[in-house]
């Protein structure tokens, strides 16, 4: 890492020339070749999320979220009214392109263009798309749109520590894994120690490349298994990083 030094001869932090600060990402829409992202809509999507939803039968997506499950498709609606429609957090509605269903959702959130941060949170895949490529390509399709249309220098994952599935998938996406913020917050009657990981912006090219190659229809064999692993393509970058 280089040193730089101000006039005083004290260390500091690389100069950043020509700063504009970055766009927000509200009102996107996010193609893809097996998904679209667009603004959570209550009216459009609370039906088709909550059927979604409902094929977790232990609700066991819910866990590590902060709200959860719903007893009916009037109360996601709701609640969908009342928390999603916001600028911070920014929520999505996953939408797959086999058959328009609303599947799942994320969100951008904390975030802050003056200086080029933001985080992706909020996430929850339906039991219809979990362990399916258009999962991953949703996450590719949110990175991408950060660093490249929107300019951002950071791009963060929070999870609850013990949340492990979480944290494999940050590491198999190519975050860093940076700490643990104990007692960071509480949601549902308990404690959450936070799992803190990031990608930056000039790590994205080589995150870039590991996504698509794995995304090419040509990575997956006629049954649909998949020739490379992600976490795999991923080694060159997370080894630079560490």
């Amino acid at each position: 890492m280089s040193t730089f030094k101000n006039k005083l001869g004290q260390a500091v932090g690389a100069p950043v020339a020509n700063w504009r600060g970055c766009a927000h990402p509200r009102g996107a829409v996010i193609e893809g070749r097996l998904c679209r992202l667009e603004p959570v809509d209550a009216d459009r999507h609370a039906r088709d999320l909550f059927a979604a939803f409902s094929e977790d039968h232990r609700a066991g997506n819910w866990t590590y979220l902060p709200y959860g499950p719903f007893a009916g498709e009037d109360e996601l609606h709701e609640w969908i009214k009342g928390t999603c429609l916001g600028d911070d957090p920014c929520f999505f509605s996953i939408i797959d392109l086999a058959n328009g269903q609303a599947v799942g959702v994320a969100s951008y959130l904390r975030i802050e263009p003056a200086i080029g941060v933001i985080e992706v949170g909020h996430i929850h895949f339906s039991p219809l798309i979990q362990g399916r490529s258009i999962s991953t390509e949703v996450m590719y399709l949110m990175m991408r749109q950060v660093f490249e249309v929107l300019g951002y220098r950071r791009y963060e994952w929070k999870c609850d520590s013990l949340n492990g599935p979480s944290c494999a998938a940050a590491t198999r996406l190519g975050f860093l894994f940076e700490g643990i913020f104990r007692k960071a917050t509480m949601y549902k009657q308990r404690n959450r120690d936070t799992a803190w990981y990031s990608i930056l912006d000039h790590e994205w090219p080589a995150a870039r490349t590991a996504f698509e190659t794995w995304l090419d229809s040509a990575n997956f064999d006629d049954a649909g298994k998949q020739r490379q692993r992600l976490s795999d393509l991923m080694q060159p970058l997370l080894s630079v990083q560490r």
